[in-house]
């Protein structure tokens, strides 16, 4: 056994530390969002997960978008497309926390272009975490050999990526007026977003080694 770790060993577990309180926030985020709203407003449940920004669950939203920003930008790795998809990530989270949705009901100018700054902020927030699923979070050392729990994680991974891609594409068709208006009792852009942020909390919590750790790490 190991009587003290050195740097690099304290630099691994940092980082799989930040990993991991990734992983902690997106997949607590829905649930807290949702049941805290109705712990302190009452019941009735919002269209999106965005949405809650209207509600007294605002600074839950706001802060957590936030930090997941800046623990994204800390785990970017060494990689130069490691560094890029943390900054984008970083910015788009951010940017999503600050610039709120289009308000429901009757929106100004301000508050309509405010709003499709969310939305793209958005969008491209859940793009770049399905990349980091399938693209990087993928990948072994170069020269080196994927253990079993390594291709496990993988699997873990490319599930989690293509959860995410798959919400993205029914969140669209969820917005086709037609669909929009059948489902609206259903709320389904807050589920498939819900779906979408567990998956990639699930995905960071892997990457963080909470789920399918390396045996004797």
């Amino acid at each position: 056994m190991n009587q003290s770790a050195g740097p690099q060993d304290e630099l691994v577990l940092s980082y799989l530390g930040l990993r991991k309180a990734v992983g902690i926030v997106g997949f607590t985020l829905p649930f807290a969002l949702a049941f805290g709203k109705i712990l302190l407003q009452g019941p009735g449940m919002q269209d999106s997960i965005s949405a809650y920004y209207y509600t007294d669950m605002r600074n839950v939203l706001v802060g957590s978008l936030c930090a997941i920003g800046v623990f994204l930008m800390s785990c970017r790795g060494y990689d130069c497309k490691d560094r890029i998809a943390g900054y984008l990530a970083c910015v788009c989270a951010i940017g999503a926390a600050l610039f709120p949705t289009t308000p429901s009901g009757d929106a100004t100018l301000q508050a309509k272009c405010i709003g499709t700054l969310h939305l793209s902020f958005a969008a491209l927030l859940f793009l770049t975490l399905a990349y980091f699923s399938l693209a990087l979070f993928t990948k072994t050392a170069v020269g080196g050999t994927p253990t079993r729990r390594k291709l496990q994680r993988n699997t873990v991974y490319r599930v989690c990526g293509c959860t995410i891609l798959a919400c993205i594409f029914l969140i669209i068709v969820a917005a086709l007026p037609a669909v929009k208006i059948a489902l609206a009792w259903l709320n389904p852009v807050f589920w498939l977003e819900s779906i979408a942020i567990v998956a990639f909390g699930v995905a960071w919590l892997t990457k963080g080694e909470t789920i399918l750790g390396d045996q004797g790490s």
